[in-house]
Order: C-alpha cells, then sequence, then structure tokens
C-alpha cells in the first residue's frame, strides 16, 4: 500500500469529546478551578499537559498536574465500557482499506484509552497502525504525531489524508504536509476548521462515506484511488440502503 488514510479518534471515530469536556470539568473544580465548558471543549484534542496550559496558563501551580490528568482519566475511564462510535466510522475505514489505503489512527489518547476506543469503533480488522500521545514527544497541534503516522505507514505526506475534528488536528496535518479533512461531528465549527487549514469539511464518517469519490481520498490516492474508493463506497452505500429499506 502506498497509500495512508490517517485519522484521529475523539470526536472523530467516537462520539466522546464531550464526555471528555464533562471528566475535564469535573477535575478541574475539585482542584478548585471553574473552566467555562465551551473553553474547556475547544482545548479538547490537545494532550493532557496542554490543554492545561491552554486552560489555566504556564504560572499554574504544576505539581497539580499529574493529580488533575489522573482524575480526569479516572472519571472518563468509568464510560469505557459504553464509549460510543460515531455513525459509519467501522465502514468508513473497512472502505478505504478495502480500496487499497493504510488506515493509522492518531490520536492523544494513551495506550489504555486507545483500547477502548478500539473496542468502541470496532473496526481492528481494517486498522493497520495507531500512534498515540506516548509515542512523541509533541502533541497536536504540532506535526509530530502526523510524521510518526506517516514514518509507521511508509508512505510521503502528498500519499495521505488526514482526517480531524478539531482546530488542533487540522494544524498539525497541514503543518506535517499532509492534507487535512475536517468532521463537524466534534461540535468545532466549520469555519473554524477551515481557517486552520481544512480543505473539505464534512458532517459526520458517514457524510464522508458517502462522498469518498468526489472526496480528498479520490485525490490523493490518484486514479487508482479514485475507482477503488467509488466502487467500495457503492457497495457500501447499496447495503446500506438495502438494510434501511429491509
Amino acid at each position: 500500500m502506498d497509500r495512508a488514510a490517517l485519522f484521529d479518534i475523539d470526536g472523530t471515530l467516537t462520539d466522546t469529546n464531550y464526555l471528555h469536556v464533562v471528566a475535564w470539568c469535573e477535575a478541574l473544580r475539585q482542584a478548585g478551578h471553574r473552566v467555562p465548558a465551551h473553553s474547556v471543549h475547544r482545548a479538547i484534542g490537545l494532550p493532557g499537559e496542554d490543554l492545561l496550559d491552554h486552560l489555566l496558563g504556564d504560572d499554574r501551580d504544576r505539581t497539580r498536574d499529574d493529580r488533575l490528568s489522573a482524575a480526569h482519566d479516572t472519571l472518563y475511564a468509568t464510560w469505557f465500557d459504553r464509549l460510543p462510535a460515531l455513525p459509519s466510522a467501522a465502514d468508513l475505514l473497512r472502505t478505504l482499506a478495502g480500496s487499497g489505503w493504510l488506515v493509522v489512527l492518531v490520536t492523544s489518547a494513551k495506550d489504555r484509552e486507545l483500547s477502548a476506543l478500539r473496542r468502541a469503533i470496532g473496526a481492528d480488522d481494517a486498522i493497520a497502525e495507531a500512534g498515540t500521545s506516548d509515542d512523541v514527544e509533541q502533541g497536536k497541534p504540532a506535526p509530530e504525531p502526523v510524521r510518526h503516522a506517516l514514518r509507521r505507514a511508509g508512505v510521503p505526506p502528498e500519499r495521505a489524508v488526514f482526517v480531524g475534528d478539531t482546530v488542533w488536528d487540522m494544524r498539525a496535518a497541514t503543518r506535517a504536509g499532509v492534507t487535512a479533512v475536517g468532521l463537524l461531528c466534534g461540535g468545532i465549527p466549520r469555519a473554524d476548521l477551515e481557517e486552520a487549514g481544512a480543505a473539505a469539511v464534512y458532517r459526520d464518517p458517514a457524510d464522508l462515506l458517502a462522498r469518498l469519490g468526489d472526496s480528498s481520498f479520490a485525490l490523493a490516492g490518484g486514479s487508482d484511488g479514485v475507482e477503488g474508493v467509488e466502487a467500495v463506497a457503492g457497495t457500501e452505500a447499496a447495503a446500506a440502503t438495502e438494510a434501511a429499506e429491509g
């Protein structure tokens, strides 16, 4: 395979951004910080330390960071057995893998959290590689996570597409020279994603799956990529229609 489909997870393949918002808000409240939920939401997608920098500033008492992060992790872990995948997330990954794309997950999650997220998605058969915040020194919006994924996939930036839901995703991808595709299902407005570098924006995985044939995946994949994506996506769409009618 000479092309890679890179995917963020939270807010992109799983409907978990707002669970993170609740967990961070409660962890911050327990530590005596009152941070508006909308501010926390805008910071989701950053690694824990960077998220705290963004919300509390560089001059905070950093000796409490580990306790804050641990509180968030404990609260979020209570949902591990019922994390919801977004509509058609698994179908999208399988469609791309079936048409010759190497599917790689690129997430700010830690290893234990990644395992729960992969169970929620339910498409391990389509996932070739996965990278977490434990694999790099700098997380998104730095380009390191995306570059790490490219190295694992063994493809150049121009043969890859990154799909994410936050401005941090878009910036990380574009800084790594990879085409960025945004999804609205994480709650970030279209204008913000486009300003951060999104070449195209779709509603959710189901919307991207339905429009793969004229998406950035078709462009990055060349003629083979176009034909493969259109053929497999057409099969998936027909199956979905048949199931709905049945």
